[in-house]
């Protein structure tokens, strides 16, 4: 994966909360290969009507936000399920960063193993920043070294799992997570067979 350290991008607002996996896209869409790109599924029954067409209801379909990286929400983003597909829906779109007061606990794994940051503010700067989008404003930064999220004012901190910020910061899944800790876990192992002889496997 491609680290994350620094993102200064379009921000779009949805002013919704506890939206879930199955909104994010809908199972129908998921017979479709991934190669293809889930992008254009993401909301899909939220944004768009009967006849294909944008209802223009979120400000995603808004031209003032194309190319957007960062989506502000409110609390419990991503809950649910745990469709993976809802992540891959918010990456295929453009998305790099969403920034919500809490997130569904399997989304947010599921977007750290696929490079996107779910940083957590409080309900309070979540509202200031959907105003400040509702106003006009239309760039953020969102800074994963020092966690905070810059906009006109003063900077806004954020929260995340500390080992999902590692993963982030060096681009690693979980194996290259394991991998960076092999020292580590083979000083647990020497001890371990020292506290614990019996508990080695014996080779006859």
């Amino acid at each position: 994966m491609e680290p994350f350290r620094r993102l200064e991008g379009v921000a779009c607002p949805l002013p919704l909360a506890s939206v879930d996996t199955d909104q994010l896209i809908p199972a129908r869409f998921m017979k479709t290969p991934r190669a293809e790109g889930y992008g254009r599924f993401l909301l899909h029954d939220l944004r768009f009507g009967a006849d294909g067409a944008p209802t223009g209801a979120l400000a995603l379909d808004d031209p003032a936000r194309a190319g957007a990286r960062i989506l502000v929400a409110r609390r419990n983003f991503g809950a649910g399920s745990s469709r993976e597909a809802a992540v891959y829906a918010l990456v295929d779109a453009g998305f790099r960063c969403v920034i919500a007061p809490s997130f569904g606990d399997i989304f947010a794994g599921n977007a750290v193993n696929n490079g996107l940051l779910p940083a957590i503010v409080s309900e309070e700067d979540a509202e200031r920043l959907l105003v400040a989008l509702d106003a006009g404003l239309d760039h953020l930064t969102v800074d994963l070294e020092t966690q905070t999220i810059t906009e006109a004012g003063e900077p806004i901190p954020f929260e995340i799992d500390p080992v999902f910020r590692e993963k982030l910061l060096n681009g690693w899944d979980d194996l290259d997570l394991t991998l960076a800790r092999r020292d580590e876990i083979a000083a647990f192992a020497a001890a371990d067979l020292e506290r614990r002889p019996w508990a080695a496997p014996r080779l006859r």
